[in-house]
């Protein structure tokens, strides 16, 4: 079945205002929305940056001065750990570095990793590793091996650099 142009346009309109009449303002934020009897936000709303309309997600809100926060030590040790692998790309803005094929020293089988440094603390949380092999994904004990290697060469890092 195949509908004109014509038909296509009225049922986008008639979606568009039945979204702007929803509670909330829906779409157009052209309603309001009924407080808390505490007067109180929600956690998840305090949380996040109100949105109210649409048109919020073309404004910029954020601050400009904002920095990306990833710890350094992570960094240096998964460059350290897999210096056997070419460096492809690394954004240190989002915390991703991809390394190319290798094979790591002592062996026969050529790997690949993709490595994500997620957050500033110095813990097992704040990295992610994915290994991959010319034959497909290795298992995940493979690469929780490799992150135990980053991170204990991340606190070696750390622990010469409060000995300066």
């Amino acid at each position: 079945m195949h509908i004109g142009q014509t038909t296509a346009k009225v049922l986008v309109i008639a979606g568009l205002i039945g979204l702007a009449g929803c509670e909330g303002g829906g779409l157009f934020g052209s309603g309001t929305q009924a407080a808390p009897a505490n007067n109180e936000r929600p956690a998840r709303e305090r949380a996040q940056p109100a949105r109210e309309t649409i048109w919020d997600l073309f404004t910029d809100r954020n601050d400009p001065n904002t920095t990306v926060e990833v710890n350094k030590y992570l960094w240096n040790a998964a460059r350290d750990v897999l210096n056997f692998l070419p460096l492809q790309a690394a954004d240190p803005f989002t915390g991703v570095m991809v390394f190319g094929y290798g094979t790591p020293p002592g062996g026969g089988r050529a790997y690949k990793a993709t490595v994500y440094v997620s957050d500033p603390a110095l813990d097992a949380r704040s990295i992610e590793v994915s290994l991959q092999s010319r034959s497909g994904p290795v298992s995940t004990e493979a690469a929780h091996k490799v992150e135990d290697a980053i991170l204990a060469r991340a606190r070696q890092l750390r622990i010469q650099d409060r000995n300066l």
